[in-house]
């Protein structure tokens, strides 16, 4: 324990909210292209429904 410094009650907060700010952003894209997806998904479904 003697080997900590103050720093690593900067350092360590710092990466957690980085991590914390690239999952967000990785989080985000991946449900808008899920949501992308499944609207297609929709969209092809209604376009089939009403050719039949």
């Amino acid at each position: 324990m003697a080997g900590m410094t103050s720093s690593h009650f900067i350092f360590i907060p710092a990466v957690l909210l980085i991590g914390v700010v690239i999952g967000w952003v990785l989080g985000s894209r991946a449900a808008r292209d899920a949501f992308a997806i499944e609207l297609k998904r929709r969209e092809e479904r209604a376009s089939r429904k009403n050719s039949s």
